[in-house]
């Protein structure tokens, strides 16, 4: 990639050429920093940065960082946002428990609680009608999805998790009004899920979706829950924006057992604890 810049410098206008230069001097910085600092650093206006990103062939700025900074970290980027190639397994321990817990202590500030709470009292109401709990999710969020309805399964409640795009769109198009359908996504640009979602509020079904803010996905659902973290969409694992779902549904199903009363669910849970003491070793 910098071979690349190195090549097309000459060929672009002035203004490019110092943003070039500016790349080839310290690819690392430029990755980090803002438009605006950049276009100090080289002396030009912001749209000139991103002009330079376009002239080389990529869509902008966003994409031009996203990739240097990749070529340099040689695929760690897709591992983990915070750890570098050279990292010891001390440093790499310690930057990824500081970056979960970060993440953690900055949802505790952020979370709209109101928005919580409408979403337990959407799922409280959906159980006591004996209507149904679809949970939607691909890929990584499939897997989120799953521990959803393993979680509403533990407290007794019946959910059904689906991880397949045809099988969402089928239980969406039979979904009726006072069912609650529960959609999971990281970037929130997935078309099957937002078309899963559609489907199910279209047919009365009360939405809730767990995604990034500013997502076509948060924009479809009755109720957002947003999880925000600088980790991004287009990272290969995302590691701590999966916490953070995971993290979320428990915050949800916490508070929808709760709301239902454990008295009411303590016989069901009782008989499953039971049950499960056969297969243990003593």
């Amino acid at each position: 990639m910098l071979n690349r810049i190195s090549a097309a410098l000459a060929s672009l206008p002035p203004a490019e050429q110092r943003v070039g230069r500016l790349v080839l001097s310290d690819p690392l910085i430029f990755s980090r920093l803002p438009v605006a600092k950049l276009a100090g650093l080289a002396q030009v206006s912001k749209p000139t940065v991103v002009r330079f990103c376009r002239s080389l062939g990529y869509d902008g700025l966003k994409d031009f960082k996203f990739k240097l900074d990749g070529r340099l970290h040689e695929g760690v980027l897709f591992v983990h946002r915070s750890v570098d190639v050279d990292d010891k397994i001390n440093d790499i321990l310690v930057k990824v428990i500081d970056d979960t817990m970060a993440a953690v202590a900055t949802y505790r500030c952020n979370a709209n609680r109101p928005r919580i709470e409408s979403a337990v009292k959407a799922l409280v109401e959906t159980y006591r009608s004996h209507k149904r709990i679809e949970i939607f999710g691909l890929g990584n969020s499939g897997i989120v999805a799953q521990d959803a309805q393993h979680k509403f399964f533990r407290l007794g409640i019946p959910a059904t998790a689906y991880g397949d795009s045809h099988m969402q769109l089928m239980s969406a198009s039979v979904m009726r009004a006072g069912d609650c359908a529960l959609v999971i996504s990281n970037s929130g640009r997935t078309r099957d899920l937002i078309a899963t979602c559609d489907m199910a509020r279209r047919n009365g079904a009360t939405t809730l979706v767990i995604t990034s803010s500013g997502s076509p996905l948060a924009l479809a659902g009755h109720i957002h829950l947003a999880a925000d973290h600088p980790e991004g969409f287009e990272r290969y694992c995302p590691m701590v924006s999966r916490l953070l779902h995971l993290m979320i549904v428990d915050i949800i199903a916490t508070g929808v057992a709760l709301r239902i009363g454990i008295e009411e669910l303590r016989p069901d849970l009782r008989q499953m604890q039971s049950c499960l003491l056969d297969k243990r070793v003593f």
